[in-house]
């Protein structure tokens, strides 16, 4: 056996969102986390953010995976300001590199091209260390709208992060196409993101007959994830006579506006704000619920989405990342900021009770293909053949650099 194969894989991680902070990104890389600690043959260091102003924090999620939290001193759990991106950029970088100086690491994996991939490539000049990007949401030009001014001063640099890195993934088909329209001759690998389907499932004593149909849209309270649009629509349903209660679960700057919108609409006794549910508690709010809507503007792969198909509810979706994958006969796909076309997709399964049964059953069938073993161990794999195709960084020099800056 050689020596790649008996050694234990050492990952140093970066990622400026872990939770309870950020969205999507963090949730997958402690999933991530989370199984590697169940498989044993891995050590991983995670370079993510603290709130605090001036403290560094610790954690031991198990003995081989360790994080690592640099004050960055977000003032909003939902996202982080650019102030506060570069000013993980800053510690996160000083960190790592002390990290890389004292430590063997055979690759890095960065979560997102920016900021995360721009410290992994300072380490790769420095040290030699190969990394890997996972392109998960708005580090990719043309993600978010609201960054569309930043994503011009950005993308040059953008694409040098991902032209040095060894890897670069993406969590779905179309994520991997946005990138493409950036910089069309990356070779880009697909790693799907996963869902517990032991913990998200149906409830077969359910009764989907009931005449008021009972709407569930699950995510950060944010102008891209489109809201606003899915109210417009309950408005419309309404209008139309049909009887229905839409749950808005989640936090967000947009959520005052979206409650003035409510009330002008006259919708307060339909639309409810259930505010931040522990992960815990979702499966039980899909099971009472009859359709999942995510009237996103874009997604790289919607967590939630796979955890409401995994209950077995039919979707009525926007076609962004992830669609491609994840509907196919058990939803309906409708344009984005149109309420007219979304009110007119709820009606039909609300009419239909069959099929929002038969779209509900497919649902589970096709999230049943996804799951985070699957997807941890396809990270595994492609950490593990980067670090067996680059050399491994001269630890010795490393440590000598080292000592002889603490002396």
């Amino acid at each position: 056996m050689s020596d790649q194969a008996e050694r234990v894989l050492s990952i140093l991680m970066l990622d400026n969102e872990y939770p309870p902070l950020g969205g999507g990104t963090g949730v997958v890389n402690r999933r991530i986390l989370e199984e590697w600690a169940r498989c044993g043959d891995v050590t991983v260091d995670l370079v993510t953010s603290s709130r605090t102003r001036d403290q560094y924090e610790y954690e031991d999620l198990s003995p081989s995976i360790r994080i690592h939290k640099v004050p960055v001193d977000n003032k909003n759990i939902h996202h982080s300001t650019n102030r506060e991106l570069l000013t993980y950029a800053w510690q996160g970088w000083r960190y790592a590199r002390k990290l890389v100086r004292r430590s063997v690491f055979d690759v890095c994996l960065a979560w997102a091209g920016v900021p995360a991939g721009a410290i992994a490539m300072w380490l790769k000049w420095e040290f030699g260390l190969p990394y890997i990007v996972s392109l998960q949401g708005p580090d990719v030009p043309g993600f978010e709208r609201r960054y569309r001014w930043i994503y011009l001063v950005l993308t040059p640099f953008i694409q040098m992060v991902w032209r040095q890195a060894a890897r670069l993934t993406a969590c779905s088909e179309q994520h991997a196409e946005l990138a493409h329209q950036t910089d069309p001759g990356l070779l880009i690998q697909v790693i799907p993101n996963g869902v517990d389907t032991s913990m998200f499932c149906p409830d077969a004593a359910r009764r989907r007959d009931t005449e008021v149909v009972r709407l569930i849209c699950a995510g950060r309270l944010i102008e891209r994830k489109g809201q606003q649009y899915l109210i417009h629509a309950v408005a419309e349903l309404k209008r139309r006579g049909r009887a229905s209660e839409l749950l808005i679960v989640g936090t967000g700057d947009n959520e005052p506006t979206l409650r003035r919108q409510v009330k002008e609409l006259g919708l307060e006794d339909v639309v409810h704000f259930a505010g931040f549910i522990d992960w815990e508690n979702m499966p039980q709010l899909y099971q009472t619920s009859d359709i999942f809507v995510l009237p996103s503007f874009n997604e790289g792969m919607s967590i939630a989405l796979l955890e409401a198909m995994a209950a077995g509810l039919p979707v009525v979706v926007t076609d962004t990342g992830g669609t491609q994958e994840l509907v196919n006969g058990n939803g309906l796909v409708i344009p984005w900021a149109e309420p007219a076309a979304l009110a007119d997709a709820l009606v039909r399964l609300a009419e239909c009770i069959d099929l929002r049964q038969s779209m509900g059953a497919m649902s589970r069938e096709i999230a049943c293909r996804f799951n985070w073993n699957k997807t941890a161990e396809r990270y595994l794999e492609t950490c593990t053949k980067v670090s067996a195709v680059h050399p491994r960084p001269n630890h010795s020099l490393m440590v000598s650099a080292s000592l002889q800056e603490a002396s």
